[in-house]
């Protein structure tokens, strides 16, 4: 089925360009495939173009398929536009990109939706020959990689099949934000007027990834306490609590806050003060800003069996790994050591110093 609708996007997309070769250099299509905002890099890309003037822009994400008729503008209309867009960028994977012949003058630009090399990624991760397949077709669509550091160039290469001179070490327009918020004072009196128990405390951001099985998805969950936690750290810390949109069920976590809705994850970042994840690349988000970083991680042996990393875990990340729910609470009350975390940004974070949009733009629009 898959396969149908990737080959009808791609009829309209061919269509449009057989009514009309030249691309219009005024159109920019942002693609978010796997999220319905763009307050990403994406989103930081529209800002600065929008600054400079003179361009309209096409959105296209997963809520493009939500309704007959939201899904019939897409299949007809947006294929049709994409096809005129002289810029194209995007964070994820769009795999029906495979099945279209952008014309010579388009320029597609993966900015990717996370910094650094942390987990494996993209072609580096066993998938099924057929997304395998698609996913090789998709990527030799790509004119740029856009990565955050040099010393993961290689990596972006391999991880996307493209050749090395492809990846940009850019920087990351998502991770500009972070570094140019100068309203991170209103930010947290935002947060504590939604959430009253913040006041007066720290906040710790719990922030775990997914896991491909459900069922290990609530074992994982089941084994942070957060009723423990909370009363052993509760009189200095409030304990918030971030999903992944990809974990399913239903979760309860006693004396926190569930902070899973809140709309936007850079500005949870902003204010809190400390991040507890497992295997999420929110750590380079923390990591960026010089917050303690803590990952509990009791399923480490499963995960790096089934997904795995490119370095030792254990070394390699910017805090400290907990196995338990006791060695978690021991290590949020030691006293803090910035030291790791200034050599994981020199590798992962090399570029991002507030500047990649321009640098981006320079390098692909003008």
């Amino acid at each position: 089925m898959k396969e149908l609708f990737y080959r009808l996007f791609a009829f309209f997309f061919r269509a449009s360009r057989r009514l009309k070769k030249d691309v219009d250099s005024s159109l920019v299509a942002l693609l978010s495939p796997h999220n319905a905002s763009f307050n990403d890099s994406l989103g930081e890309i529209e800002q600065a173009l929008n600054e400079k003037g003179g361009y309209r822009f096409l959105h296209i994400s997963h809520k493009d398929l939500n309704g007959i008729g939201s899904a019939l503008h897409f299949f007809t209309r947006k294929a049709f536009l994409l096809a005129r867009a002289k810029y194209v960028f995007l964070n994820d994977n769009f795999m029906p990109m495979g099945y279209l012949n952008f014309s010579e003058d388009a320029k597609v630009v993966q900015l990717w939706h996370a910094e650094g090399a942390f987990k494996r990624f993209g072609l580096h991760i066993d998938q099924p020959a057929e997304v395998r397949r698609r996913e090789i077709a998709a990527n030799k669509r790509l004119n740029y990689v856009i990565c955050s550091s040099p010393a993961v160039k290689e990596i972006y290469a391999g991880a996307f099949g493209v050749e090395e001179s492809r990846v940009l070490p850019l920087g990351s327009p998502r991770a500009d934000r972070l570094l140019k918020a100068e309203n991170t004072a209103e930010l947290r009196q935002r947060l504590e007027e939604r959430y009253p128990s913040c006041k007066g405390k720290k906040t710790i951001l719990y922030a775990p990834t997914f896991r491909e099985d459900p069922e290990w998805d609530n074992t994982f969950l089941n084994a942070f306490d957060s009723k423990a936690f909370c009363e052993k750290t509760g009189e200095e810390y409030a304990l918030l609590v971030r999903l992944h949109p990809q974990v399913h069920g239903e979760h309860e976590f006693p004396g926190a806050v569930d902070v899973t809705d809140y709309p936007c994850v850079n500005e949870l970042t902003l204010v809190c003060d400390a991040v507890i994840t497992d295997y999420s690349s929110i750590c380079m988000d923390f990591a960026l800003l010089d917050k303690p970083c803590f990952f509990f991680a009791p399923d480490l042996e499963r995960y790096n069996q089934t997904r795995s990393f490119y370095f030792d875990y254990r070394s390699y990340v910017p805090g400290t790994v907990c196995e338990t729910m006791a060695e978690l609470t021991d290590a949020i009350r030691k006293p803090d050591d910035p030291t790791v975390r200034k050599a994981f940004r020199e590798r992962n974070l090399a570029s991002v110093d507030g500047n990649a949009c321009e640098r981006i733009i320079r390098a692909v629009v003008e």
